[in-house]
């Protein structure tokens, strides 16, 4: 039996990705295992990020290994999101003594033959929130388009069992997460073997970023089409992560990084943030593809 211990602190930042890639790399070996995944050292894990760590279990169960998670109720002590949002109930450990809270959005695992439960979520729990920006009905839809179009390309490309996915409302910093995250191909592996050519791996995410770009052929609808929901996030000070193979490249304020990581996720982790703070309503205009912002 091997036991794993996740780090003490996990957030949305290069660090925290860092960590949890070499998480999944330390356990890259293991097949047909009992490996206990334990949480008694963790003081704080950033809820929605728990998608990244059902896919690391995911991905541990395709090689038959038995995977079990111990020593919630240490981390229970200091917060008990993770059993509030589903994820510990989903793998069997459950807690009577839990408060009401509408701060979490669901851990979920959707097949890829779900899309209609996918966009049934994004709406529910994320567009039709009270906490959500305000928005007109048409921007809404082609939000969930747009944030569609991450299930869609995990779906087509990434080849896996499941695209999971969890939320969180952060009332005291008024930030809304959502994290989206599948195995099997990655970005970097699918835009290498379409371009031909040797480039880093955040600069193959740059290039699926770019509107227009696909690695798609045929008559196959291409591109992430997430010019949109790129666009939205800008104009409301928020920010998009995308992690694939040891790839990462974020947008915030308008302004692109990049970097190489030094460990490497099997597929693609996708994270969004929205500002709380922003008291404007954003409306699409029908005329031209661009927002209106009515104060």
């Amino acid at each position: 039996m091997k036991i794993v211990y996740i780090p003490s602190k996990i957030t949305s930042d290069v660090n925290g990705y860092e960590l949890l890639l070499r998480l999944q790399s330390d356990l890259s070996h293991f097949i047909g295992e009992d490996i206990h995944i334990s949480f008694k050292n963790v003081y704080w894990f950033e809820a929605n990020l728990v998608a990244i760590l059902g896919a690391i279990i995911e991905d541990l169960e395709n090689r038959h290994n038995r995977v079990k998670i111990i020593d919630a109720e240490y981390f229970r002590l200091k917060n008990d999101i993770l059993f509030r949002n589903g994820f510990f109930p989903q793998y069997g450990i459950t807690s009577s003594s839990l408060f009401s809270s509408s701060t979490q959005i669901p851990y979920m695992k959707f097949k890829e033959h779900e899309p209609q439960l996918y966009n049934d979520y994004i709406q529910s729990e994320l567009l039709d929130n009270k906490d959500f920006p305000r928005h007109s009905e048409k921007l809404g839809g082609e939000i969930k388009r747009n944030i569609f179009e991450l299930f869609e390309n995990a779906r087509t490309h990434g080849k896996c069992k499941h695209i999971h996915t969890c939320g969180q409302f952060y009332p005291t910093r008024k930030k809304l997460h959502i994290t989206i995250v599948d195995t099997g191909q990655t970005i970097v592996n699918n835009v290498k073997d379409f371009l031909k050519k040797d480039m880093k791996s955040s600069e193959y995410i740059d290039w699926a970023m770019e509107t227009g770009n696909t690695t798609k052929v045929g008559n196959i609808p291409g591109g992430l089409g997430l010019g949109l929901i790129f666009e939205f996030i800008n104009l409301n000070k928020g920010k998009i992560q995308v992690v694939s193979s040891n790839g990462y490249w974020e947008l915030r304020e308008g302004k692109i990084s990049k970097h190489d990581l030094n460990f490497s996720f099997r597929g693609t982790i996708a994270n969004l943030e929205f500002d709380l703070t922003e008291n404007n309503h954003y409306s699409l205009a029908d005329e031209v593809p661009q927002f209106d912002i009515i104060f």
